[in-house]
């Protein structure tokens, strides 16, 4: 392996720890703010955290490029935000444990919702079959491992499954429409103009969920004080830094590569829940687990 393979590696490892322990940070936010407010700074921070590389990039672009005008800017940003609400919406709701036990509801934990929000990648190939895409046998046995490690994961002895792992699992239907966007969106853009979209959707995911947070939620200074960790890592640390550190890792790794190195967010998600959290997985939820790594894996493998 060449040195810039294995750098992009390791950039790629580091950023699927940062985003597995992510989940952490968002269950513990809950415990201070709500899932809107939550949201709201922590993609504003993102967007902020971005703004200062692309300003960077922009200055090293070849003056005589021609980006994406800002109507085509604007308007797929915009339908991207939608998307990224929706699916950060339900997600951190489903992580929202205080806020789901006031009404009776079990949230998820952590390492589960790693785990059930990393079957996007399942969906995706999934959902491009309704736009005539074509998709291969690992797609289909990678579900197939991947629903019954669902089930075995979140559905129990008694066949129920907690109200905060249905809603995870919605996100993860969102998390899957967004990337199927993404695809019809950033064809022949560069680094730069990709970047810039990222920011968009930041921003427009982050005054959607402001404006919902300030609508439903209490927002107190000692909640936003309380939470300004999980909020600052959630923000700067999940979106800035870890958004930068993907981008130049996979300018010298092939996409599927990549993929299953960032699959391993899902394991990081459980160790952090275990360590940080005391959250203990049963013997059939690690199998469970196990079944939907490999579903995951052979989804991005055998496309």
């Amino acid at each position: 392996m060449n040195t810039r393979a294995l750098r992009a590696d390791i950039l790629l490892f580091i950023t699927a720890a940062i985003w597995g322990f992510a989940f952490v940070a968002q269950r513990v936010g809950m415990d201070h703010v709500g899932p809107l407010t939550f949201n709201g700074i922590r993609f504003a921070l993102g967007a902020l955290a971005l703004i200062p590389l692309v300003m960077r990039m922009e200055k090293g672009r070849d003056s005589g490029h021609q980006g994406v005008n800002k109507k085509t800017m604007f308007i797929g940003g915009g339908v991207l935000g939608i998307a990224l609400f929706c699916g950060a919406t339900f997600q951190q709701v489903g992580l929202a444990g205080p806020q789901l036990a006031a009404f009776g509801f079990e949230a998820s934990t952590a390492g589960k919702a790693g785990f059930i929000t990393g079957l996007y990648v399942v969906f995706v190939p999934i959902f491009g079959l309704l736009l005539a895409q074509r998709t291969g046998w690992g797609t289909w046995l990678g579900a197939s491992l991947a629903v019954i490690g669902m089930y075995l994961l979140s559905v129990t002895a008694e066949l129920t499954i907690s109200f905060g792992d249905m809603l995870v699992l919605v996100s993860a239907l969102f998390w899957a429409g967004h990337v199927l966007l993404i695809g019809k969106l950033s064809p022949g853009m560069d680094a730069v103009d990709a970047i810039k979209l990222s920011t968009v959707q930041f921003a427009i995911c982050a005054v959607l969920s402001l404006i919902g947070g300030i609508a439903t939620e209490d927002i107190t200074l000692a909640g936003l004080q309380g939470g300004a960790l999980p909020i600052l890592y959630g923000g700067l640390m999940s979106v800035g830094i870890a958004y930068t550190l993907q981008v130049v890792a996979q300018r010298d790794s092939q996409p599927a590569h990549a993929a299953v190195i960032l699959s391993l967010e899902a394991v990081f998600a459980a160790i952090g829940g275990w360590m940080l959290l005391d959250e203990m997985l049963t013997t059939r939820a690690l199998i469970g687990c196990g079944l939907m790594l490999v579903g995951m894996l052979l989804s991005q493998l055998k496309p």
